[in-house]
C-alpha cells in the first residue's frame, strides 16, 4: 500500500529567471531565459511525493485567477489530491521570483505569498480528514503562521509524525515549531534556529545537538551537495551526497524533504531514508524549475543502484 502522505503549503506560480550571473548592486544585467514554472514549496513537495509512489493530500489556497486554475489542474494531472486547495476570491495566487546563475549553485528567491495567507486554521480544521487518514505530515512556512501551529497540533493529536521544512524562516520558527518530529533546516536555517553559524560539520553537529535539547527528535540539517547531517537519540552522523551535474537547485530542498518523508512511512530508518532524500535532491540539481526538476521513484532507485547506494549506506558517525 502507498504511503499517505498530507502536505501543508505554499502554492506559487513561478517566474523563473537564468543569467551567467547575479547582477551587482545596481547593475542592469540581461538574463538569458525566462520561465513561467509551476512552484511554492508546498505544491512542490506534494508533486515530488506523488512522483515517489505516495498518495498525497495537498492542503493550501490559490486566488480566483488564471494561474489558480492552471495550478490546481497541474497538480491533480501530477496524481494530487486538490479537495482541500481553497479558491480565494480576494487575494491573487502566490508568486516567486527566481533568480538562478547559470550552472552554479546560486539562487535567490523573493515571493509573493498573495492567496497563501488566505490559509487560516478554519481552513485546517476543514481538511482534519486529510490528517487522520495519513501516514506522515509534511509543512513548510510559506503559509500563516497559524495555520502551521494548527496542523502541527492537529497531527499530533492523530498521531501523525511530522516533518517540519522551516524555510521561508521569518523573524522566528512558528511556535509549535519544536513539536515536529522531523526537522529539516538548511545551513542558514539551522544558523538561526540556534545562534550557531553552520559553516562545516563540526558546526552542523552543534547546531543538530541544540535543537535536540529543544526537544526535537530528528534532525536532517541539509548541506547542499555534500549531503545531510543527521541527528537523533543515536546522536550524529554524517550521510554523504551524490555527484550530479549543477543546472538549477531550486526545488533540491523540496525533492529531499518530501523523499524523507516518504520513506520514513514507509518505515525505512533514519539512515535509508536519507540517502534517498539525498538521491532526490541531487537529481533536482540537474534540472531547470523547481517541479520540473522532482525526480521519480524510479529515477532515485536508477541512481542508488548506479552508485551501489542501495545495497551499503554510506555513514560517517560524528
Amino acid at each position: 500500500m502507498p504511503a499517505r502522505i498530507t502536505v501543508l503549503g505554499n502554492i506559487n506560480l513561478d517566474f523563473s529567471i537564468q543569467a551567467e550571473r547575479m547582477p551587482e548592486q545596481g547593475e542592469n544585467l540581461v538574463a538569458e531565459e525566462f520561465e513561467l514554472i509551476p512552484g511554492g514549496k508546498g505544491a512542490n513537495q506534494a508533486v515530488a511525493a506523488a512522483r515517489l509512489g505516495a498518495e498525497v493530500v495537498l492542503v493550501g489556497s490559490v486566488g480566483n485567477d488564471n494561474y489558480g486554475r492552471v495550478l490546481r489542474r497541474r497538480l491533480s494531472h501530477e496524481g494530487v489530491n486538490v479537495k482541500f486547495v481553497r479558491t480565494d476570491e480576494e487575494a491573487a495566487t502566490g508568486m516567486a521570483f527566481v533568480f538562478v546563475a547559470r550552472n552554479t549553485t546560486d539562487n535567490r528567491i523573493l515571493s509573493v505569498l498573495g492567496s497563501n495567507l488566505a490559509c487560516t486554521p478554519d481552513h485546517i480544521e476543514a481538511a482534519h480528514r486529510a490528517f487522520e487518514r495519513a501516514d506522515f505530515f509534511v509543512t513548510a512556512l510559506g503559509v500563516p503562521e497559524a495555520a502551521v501551529n494548527r496542523a502541527l497540533q492537529i497531527a499530533a493529536d492523530c498521531a501523525i509524525p511530522a516533518l517540519l521544512d522551516p524555510s521561508p524562516l521569518g523573524k522566528r520558527p512558528p511556535q509549535l515549531w519544536n513539536s515536529a518530529g522531523v526537522l529539516t533546516p538548511n545551513q542558514t536555517e539551522a544558523s538561526r534556529l540556534t545562534g550557531e553559524t553552520v559553516k562545516d560539520l563540526p558546526s552542523a553537529l552543534t547546531a543538530a545537538q541544540k535543537m535536540a535539547r529543544r526537544g526535537i527528535p530528528r534532525i536532517a540539517i541539509t548541506l547542499g551537495k555534500l549531503g545531510c547531517l543527521l541527528h537523533d537519540l543515536e546522536g550524529g552522523r554524517y550521510i554523504p551526497g551524490f555527484k550530479t551535474q549543477v543546472v538549477d537547485p531550486t526545488g533540491a530542498g523540496d525533492a529531499f524533504a518530501a523523499a524523507l518523508a516518504v520513506r520514513l512511512a514507509e518505515q525505512a530508518t533514519f539512515d535509508e531514508a536519507a540517502t534517498f532524500a539525498n538521491a532526490a535532491g541531487a537529481l533536482a540539481w540537474t534540472v531547470h524549475g523547481a517541479q520540473p526538476s522532482l525526480p521519480t521513484r524510479e529515477e532515485v532507485e536508477a541512481l542508488l543502484k548506479r552508485t551501489r547506494r542501495d545495497k551499503k549506506l554510506k555513514v560517517e558517525l560524528l
